[in-house]
C-alpha cells in the first residue's frame, strides 16, 4: 500500500512540473496589505497563531490553495471574502511574492522526550500503525517539495499544524484529493497526543 502511494505521488510530481507559471512578486506586494492584518506584514508575524506563516511557503503550494480557498473547495469564510474577484494571475501574483519572503523560524517547547518522539515519526513514520514518515514528501528540514507543490512546514505555528493534522485525521480538510489522501491517511494514525508533538517539533525544525 506504501509504494503504492509512493507511485502516485511520482507521478503527481511529474504532472505538477507541466502547466504552472511563475507569479509576479512585485505585483503580488501591492495585493498583499490587506493580507497583513492577519498574516502580517512579513508574512509570518500574524495577530493569532492559528493563522498560518506565509513567508518563504513555495509558491505552487500557496497557489493551489488560493485557488481552492477561492473556489470554497477549502472552506475558510474570512479568506474566501478576500480573494472575490481575483484572477489566477492576481492568486499566482500573491502566492510569488509570499515565497519571495524569508521564512521565519520559531523554536520547539516540548522536553528532549516529546521532541526525540517527535522527531522519530518525522523522519521515520510509526511503522506499526502504517504511518509513512513526512521527510518522504517534506525533506529532512522541512522545507517541503517546490516542484511537487508539497509545502514547506519549517518553522510553522505550531497551533496551525495541529490544527491541520487534526482537521485531516477528522476528514474535515480534504485538500490532498489530488495526492491520492495522503495526508488523511497519515493523520488518521496520529492521536492527539502525537500531533501536538509533532506540531511543536516542525516549529522549531529547519
Amino acid at each position: 500500500m506504501v509504494q503504492i502511494r509512493f507511485l502516485i505521488l511520482i507521478a503527481t510530481l511529474i504532472h505538477a512540473t507541466v502547466g504552472f507559471a511563475a507569479g509576479d512578486p512585485e505585483a503580488g506586494k501591492a495585493q498583499s496589505i490587506v493580507c497583513a492584518a492577519c498574516h502580517g506584514q512579513d508574512g509570518a508575524s500574524g495577530i493569532d497563531p492559528s493563522y498560518p506563516n506565509l513567508a518563504g511557503q513555495n509558491e505552487r503550494y500557496l497557489f493551489r490553495q488560493l485557488q481552492m480557498i477561492q473556489s470554497n473547495q477549502r472552506a475558510i469564510l474570512l479568506m474566501t471574502g478576500q480573494l472575490i474577484g481575483k484572477s489566477d494571475q492576481d492568486l499566482q501574483d500573491l502566492a510569488a511574492y509570499y515565497a519571495s519572503l524569508p521564512g521565519k523560524i520559531g523554536q520547539a517547547e516540548g522536553d528532549n522526550r516529546s521532541i526525540a518522539t517527535s522527531e522519530s515519526i518525522y523522519r521515520s513514520g510509526i511503522l506499526r500503525k502504517g504511518v509513512a514518515a513526512c521527510t518522504s514528501c517534506h525533506s529532512p528540514t522541512g522545507g517541503g517539495n517546490s516542484l511537487a507543490g508539497f509545502p514547506s512546514l519549517s518553522g510553522q505555528s505550531s497551533r496551525y499544524t495541529a490544527a491541520q493534522l487534526t482537521a485531516y485525521r477528522e476528514g474535515v480538510r480534504a485538500t490532498d484529493e489530488v495526492y491520492g489522501g495522503m495526508m488523511r491517511d497519515v493523520a488518521e494514525g496520529l492521536t492527539d497526543t502525537e500531533i501536538l508533538a509533532l506540531a511543536d517539533y516542525l516549529q522549531g525544525l529547519h
